[in-house]
């Protein structure tokens, strides 16, 4: 097989990725190892910037975002007793973030592409990526039982934290930052209404909290656990008390509960590798980088990758100019790094510190004294949660 662009990947990375490569005119084959079952269903972030709204609309994937994605006009504070909002379009001069699951994105991304874009093969694993500082890099893949070869121009790595396009960087010329959390997520999906029209973020001494939500009647709800905790361990009741525990604050207010639906923990980890490119090699989203989740800013950070990638792209083969492509992966880790110093802040400001450090707890109530207080504070929390500009 022969493409100029082999994407390895089809989450929403690998998917927006091709959906902007075809709509400019350049073919390329997308090679995702699950079923196409598995990855409309695999349950991922929510959140969605600004820009990341924007980006869908304008290459025609967002009929089904604007009609059922929940916008959100800012985020509720909750510590020592407390609840503060912050109104999002009066910080940042209009800019909102919308509720819409990544599942939906990639079902979206799929029928599109199986309706009108390039090659989108399911269960084609690769199995190595060839040749990556060569003018003709190959992605050697598994496919209905057989073993092929897609010869590129270019191969953009979207396969995620554990896929192979990273590896094959030589080691000589990576370098990886990494910061590991000592807690974690107990999160779970519940078929009950919402009990807030906006994200709550919880900070207290039991530690962190967060609701959300994925749909008017779907409910998305996170607790702050040891590293280590196991999901089985959590009874239902124990999970809605201790929600109830870390929400409460001095008002009217209750947290409905209802059936659990899906329950899992996950770590706490922040990753960055550099560089973002390779000779004719290029990663982008998880690939590349992983931050927790506080900030909400995975899913984000891998469009921005891929809306650089594309610009770039495109730059090379209608103008010639490789200046783009060049510069891909400074632009995309300037990106990257201010979302990850964020949702480092974010992380270390509302969750409890295991040792019980009485100044880190202190410092923690100052920062959100701060925030809640000052309103040039609040618009910096609001600039870098609804998104940061793009690069180019």
């Amino acid at each position: 097989m022969r493409t100029t662009v082999g994407i390895i990947g089809g989450g929403p990375a690998g998917l927006l990725l091709a959906r902007l490569l075809h709509l400019a005119g350049i073919d390329c084959v997308v090679l995702e190892s699950r079923t196409r079952e598995y990855v409309e269903h695999r349950q991922r972030a929510g959140m969605l910037e600004q820009g990341t709204v924007d980006a869908l609309r304008a290459c025609g994937a967002a009929d089904r975002l604007d009609a059922e994605g929940l916008v959100h006009q800012g985020i509720e504070l909750r510590f020592a007793g407390e609840r503060h909002h912050l109104d999002f379009p009066v910080l940042t001069g209009g800019r909102t973030v919308t509720v819409y699951a990544q599942t939906e994105i990639v079902k979206d991304l799929v029928a599109l592409q199986l309706a009108e874009g390039p090659p989108l093969l399911f269960e084609a694993e690769a199995l190595a990526v060839e040749k990556p500082d060569s003018d003709a890099p190959r992605v050697r893949f598994r496919h209905e039982g057989r073993e092929q070869t897609l010869t590129c121009d270019w191969i953009a790595g979207c396969d995620g934290f554990h896929g192979i396009s990273r590896e094959a960087f030589p080691t000589a010329a990576s370098r990886t930052y990494e910061h590991d959390y000592p807690y974690s997520w107990l999160g779970i999906l519940a078929d009950v209404a919402p009990s807030c029209e906006e994200l709550i973020y919880a900070r207290g001494e039991r530690g962190f909290a967060l609701h959300s939500m994925r749909s008017p009647v779907v409910s998305r709800l996170y607790l702050q656990v040891p590293n280590g905790t196991r999901a089985a361990d959590w009874s239902d009741e124990r999970i809605w008390d201790e929600l109830d525990a870390r929400f409460a604050i001095d008002a009217d207010w209750t947290l409905a509960r209802g059936p659990v639906t899906a329950k899992s923990v996950t770590p706490m980890r922040s990753h960055v590798h550099e560089p973002m490119r390779h000779g004719r090699l290029l990663l982008a989203g998880d690939a590349a980088h992983i931050v927790p989740p506080t900030g909400a800013k995975g899913l984000n950070l891998a469009v921005s990758d891929v809306s650089v990638l594309a610009r770039a792209l495109t730059d090379l083969y209608r103008t010639g100019s490789a200046q783009l492509i060049d510069r891909y992966s400074e632009l995309c880790l300037s990106r990257v790094w201010q979302a990850t110093r964020f949702s480092y802040d974010m992380t270390r400001m509302l969750h409890a510190q295991p040792n019980g450090d009485a100044f880190e707890s202190r410092m923690q109530l100052a920062r959100l004294r701060r925030i809640t207080a000052s309103r040039h504070a609040a618009a910096e929390l609001a600039a870098n949660y609804t998104g940061l500009p793009l690069p180019v």
